[in-house]
């Protein structure tokens, strides 16, 4: 069944939009080598919301899961032909999601996506609303659009998202059970599915799907009860934050 992928902010897009026809965006150091080596115009599409999961020691292990929306990712498609029209782009952006989210293409070596996605970047919210936040070409790109291909093979309708566990380092594809829900303010639900992506912590099988309720309780006890490492006193602080520069 097709997943129902809610279309992103126009001004996120734009954001995103912005930033590719920007020398300087695109001269930064941290630009992605896909980025500036790619011999065709880049196109913005399959936008995910990504979310992140509140500390786990700070609602506790019976508490229920919080989570805020922090960005919109799309994927970016290296063209061959002529640039399109910047509107003619935002269009394609924002419904590209409905044809395609179930059929990303499969991986390639190098990569690089068969169907010519090379990376992705980000709209971050801030205080004065969506803006671009960084271009990436970690992991977590491709293994995104593996598991979208997986997520198409369920029966049941979702609404696919991302999920961060800044605490874990972790990333996963968060399948919210309520197709039609608010991207934006909804809360997991228990029958909403996680797949984590790879590469995912010790002990936690990447690209197979779990339920809600089944793999926070999971997440929680080993966030509130965390193996030491060699040379790890008792009560040492682990990291509070994770760069999701990766995604």
């Amino acid at each position: 069944m097709p997943l129902h992928a809610p279309p992103a902010p126009a001004a996120a897009l734009r954001s995103i939009l912005t930033a590719l026809g920007s020398p300087t965006a695109l001269r930064s150091s941290r630009v992605p080598t896909a980025v500036r080596t790619a011999t065709g115009p880049l196109r913005p599409e399959l936008p995910l919301p990504v979310h992140e999961l509140a500390r786990v020691a700070a609602h506790g292990r019976t508490g229920p899961p919080v989570t805020r929306l922090t960005g919109w990712r799309f994927l970016l498609r290296e063209e061959t032909g002529a640039p399109e029209h910047p509107e003619s782009s935002e269009h394609t952006a924002q419904t590209e999601h409905s044809t395609q989210a179930g059929h990303p293409a499969p991986e390639a070596p190098g990569g690089r996506g068969r169907s010519g996605h090379v990376c992705a970047a980000e709209a971050v919210l801030t205080a004065d609303g969506w803006a671009f936040g960084h271009f990436s070409q970690g992991p977590y790109v491709f293994s995104g659009l593996r598991a979208l291909r997986q997520a198409e093979s369920l029966t049941a309708a979702f609404q696919p998202r991302l999920l961060s566990v800044p605490e874990l380092y972790m990333v996963m594809l968060w399948l919210h059970a309520n197709p039609s829900a608010d991207p934006a303010t909804s809360t997991p639900g228990p029958a909403d599915l996680l797949v984590p992506l790879a590469p995912a912590p010790p002990g936690i099988a990447s690209h197979t799907s779990h339920r809600m309720d089944a793999l926070l309780p999971q997440l929680t006890r080993r966030l509130l009860t965390p193996p030491l490492l060699p040379g790890t006193a008792p009560g040492a602080e682990r990291p509070a934050a994770v760069d999701t520069a990766g995604l």
